[in-house]
């Protein structure tokens, strides 16, 4: 199926997920808090990390052992309290207190990995990215858009499928999807109006 119908359809199923943050600043660090997180765990310690330390200067001379509290329950969330601080001091120290805005630069910074850049890059610095976290990963590969269970081959494949004007799309539409319909264990395949082109549902179906 293609794949540009394969996002029509899911944009049709659910509500993207809505950043709380507009600036590349603040998308960035809570990027890099929400690997291996639930937003809505995320979000909370953004807010928390933010009311306390507002501006990157603020973060940049934070102690990490206070920005642990803060940002705890998020997963990994002593090693993260180091990235951030040390993201912070990075980024007033060799970009001159801007957040880079391109994929190289990104992947410098402590704690960045393709998924953050990208989301920094769609939503932070009005440029075309597009993020593979575990969602995106297993809906592409049950759908049959991607055939590699490597995020960083999947991305590739899914730009070559998508036009570059949705790139921006997948990410927001495929997390929400992957929560509600597409989920890790039983997924609620009898919701899901593409099922009949799915490959994950053919292998299974016998099953059910």
């Amino acid at each position: 199926m293609n794949a540009n119908l394969i996002l029509d359809r899911i944009e049709k199923m659910v509500d993207p997920h809505i950043a709380i943050w507009d600036d590349a600043f603040r998308i960035l660090i809570t990027g890099i808090m929400s690997t291996r997180t639930k937003d809505e765990v995320t979000d909370r310690a953004s807010l928390r990390l933010f009311c306390r330390f507002p501006s990157i200067e603020k973060l940049s001379r934070a102690s990490p052992a206070v920005v642990e509290g803060l940002i705890k329950p998020v997963g990994f969330y002593k090693n993260k309290a180091v990235d951030v601080v040390e993201t912070s001091k990075m980024i007033i120290r060799k970009f001159n207190r801007r957040v880079p805005d391109s994929m190289e630069e990104l992947l410098e910074l402590p704690g960045v990995g393709r998924k953050v850049a990208n989301i920094v890059l769609s939503e932070g610095v009005g440029k075309d990215g597009l993020a593979v976290d575990t969602h995106v990963q297993r809906i592409s590969f049950r759908l049959g858009l991607s055939t590699s269970e490597k995020t960083e081959d999947t991305e590739l494949i899914l730009k070559k499928r998508i036009p570059k004007q949705r790139w921006n799309e997948v990410n927001s539409y495929f997390v929400e999807f992957g929560k509600k319909i597409c989920k890790p264990i039983t997924p609620l395949c009898d919701l899901c109006s593409l099922k009949k082109d799915c490959k994950y549902w053919r292998d299974h179906e016998d099953s059910r």
